[in-house]
């Protein structure tokens, strides 16, 4: 079907799907004070805009929408088709609060009441 469009239309609606995922993107990636919107993201990496995207290496923080997800480190990889490919060399999740260093017993008390 592409053979009968013109090379205008087929850029048009290149700049239509982009501008569409962009708006449809929650999640975005932090570097220190600049965010950018995550396009696609897969099991070994994700892809930003190329316009935008620096070719960026090192340590990244991913968000979906306000919760931080994981603390990344990143490579950029390739730029293809408008977007600009990173892979991870390392991913770990963010976590609401520290990781426990004792067993906890699963009939433990939550809390302590005092008695007045």
């Amino acid at each position: 079907m592409t053979d009968f469009l013109t090379d205008e239309l087929r850029e048009g609606l290149a700049q239509a799907r982009k501008l569409a995922a962009r708006k449809n993107a929650r999640l975005r990636v932090q570097v220190g004070e600049d965010t950018y919107p995550v396009l696609r993201v897969w099991k070994d990496g994700f892809a930003l805009d190329a316009e935008d995207a620096p070719h960026m290496r090192g340590l990244v923080d991913i968000y979906d929408g306000s919760r931080h997800t994981a603390q990344c480190l990143v490579i950029a990889s390739e730029e293809e088709n408008g977007e600009m490919r990173y892979e991870y060399k390392r991913s770990t999740q963010a976590h609401d609060s520290a990781p426990l260093d004792f067993a906890r017993e699963d009939d433990a008390p939550i809390g302590l009441i005092e008695h007045q």
